[in-house]
């Protein structure tokens, strides 16, 4: 366990927003029979404590927990839905401290015994064996060299990588071997890396996906609180293209109400930045994700305008405020219809997507774990 040394853990409570975080809530888990509830007097008796020391309006802070996971494989077949476009995943953490209130991996926690709330951005799972697994596996002479993502459930650019690197050392390992990777994060530290994502690239092997869902620097802080700035995305996609990067965007989630009508902003945004693909979802609230979004609108959106919001993702989920089918990153009715022309009509007006090439696999060279050379390996392409 590595916890951050500047930080006092205290409970963070409704009445008291844990700092910089983007869940004022933790929620029993929907998996445990006894969950534990405070009083209300409880409450109501540290509250009046607070006023009287006067810290009640000061923001709780949260310690940061990071636990080690003794994880046997690495690589994780995924299971294939519709909206689903990759068959493999390579996560380093799970949970994520950039604390995005809007986080569909949010109820992923609650399977390792967390609440999908606070706990998701500050009980983190870290796999430091990453690396190690990760080549074995590569060497296995079942593995293929398709394409993985590395990030399907959480950022591995969050904060804890500056410390612990494991996502640096991984991508190592995949760059060595070629093999076809890409990464979707909303941090400015992916350019750490950009001399392993632009070997990647030069072999049309590793692509960068932004995740950008305001233009707004006020609206960003509070919905996605540790995470790079808007303006600060936007100067990441161009210093990796000017590093011969592959980059998209993914206007993800676009909130019906607070944020769909900046879809075409985002997209010239982007595009002048010099992102060649772009892919839009829709806001998803699976299982307690619900309760967390409606309390952060109560929080940090006018009264008006909270009820706009939730009116509006109902009419684009049947009523719901969230439906698991076949149209879970789409929605339907006349709202998603627009968003779905609108982003039609501005990538082609602003030139994306005229290159949907997929991640190539031709260059995939498996490790050789065996302490011999192969007598038949091809030379590496810069070796030729």
């Amino acid at each position: 366990m590595f916890p951050e040394d500047d930080y006092t853990y205290r409970d963070a409570l409704p009445h008291a927003p844990a700092h910089r975080r983007g869940a004022a809530l933790n929620p029993g888990n929907r998996f445990e029979d006894i969950r534990l509830h405070v009083l209300g007097e409880e409450l109501d008796r540290q509250w009046i404590e607070r006023l009287e020391d006067g810290t009640a309006d000061q923001p709780v802070r949260v310690q940061r927990q990071v636990f080690e996971d003794k994880t046997k494989t690495i690589i994780n077949r995924v299971s294939r839905t519709s909206d689903v476009p990759f068959d493999w995943t390579l996560n380093p953490y799970r949970g994520c401290e950039h604390g995005c209130i809007y986080c569909f991996a949010r109820p992923f926690h609650e399977y390792l015994g967390f609440s999908c709330g606070l706990d998701f951005e500050t009980k983190l799972i870290a796999k430091p064996d990453a690396p190690d697994l990760l080549l074995r596996e590569l060497a296995s002479p079942k593995w293929k060299g398709e394409p993985i993502v590395m990030s399907a459930i959480t950022d591995i650019y969050q904060p804890i990588e500056h410390k612990m690197r494991i996502a640096r050392q991984c991508l190592e390992v995949l760059a060595e071997h070629k093999q076809p990777v890409s990464t979707m994060t909303k941090s400015a530290m992916v350019l750490r890396d950009v001399d392993l994502w632009a070997k990647l690239g030069k072999v049309n092997a590793g692509r960068v996906t932004i995740t950008l869902v305001t233009l707004d620097p006020d609206l960003a802080s509070v919905l996605e609180p540790r995470a790079t700035t808007p303006a600060g995305r936007l100067r990441t996609i161009r210093e990796l293209v000017d590093a011969g990067v592959q980059v998209s965007v993914n206007v993800a989630p676009v909130i019906p109400g607070l944020t769909d009508t900046e879809m075409p902003a985002i997209l010239e945004a982007v595009a002048k930045a010099g992102a060649k693909r772009a892919a839009w979802v829709l806001l998803r609230l699976p299982y307690q994700l619900k309760d967390l979004f409606l309390d952060w609108l109560q929080r940090h959106v006018h009264p008006d305008r909270a009820r706009k919001v939730e009116s509006l993702i109902r009419q684009s989920r049947g009523g719901k405020l969230y439906r698991a089918n076949d149209q879970r990153g789409r929605g339907t009715g006349v709202l998603a219809e627009q968003l779905a022309q609108n982003f039609d009509i501005f990538t082609r007006r602003y030139g994306l997507n005229r290159d949907i090439r997929p991640l190539s696999s031709a260059h995939f060279r498996r490790p050789d774990l065996s302490g011999q050379l192969a007598l038949f390996q091809p030379p590496q392409d810069d070796e030729q």
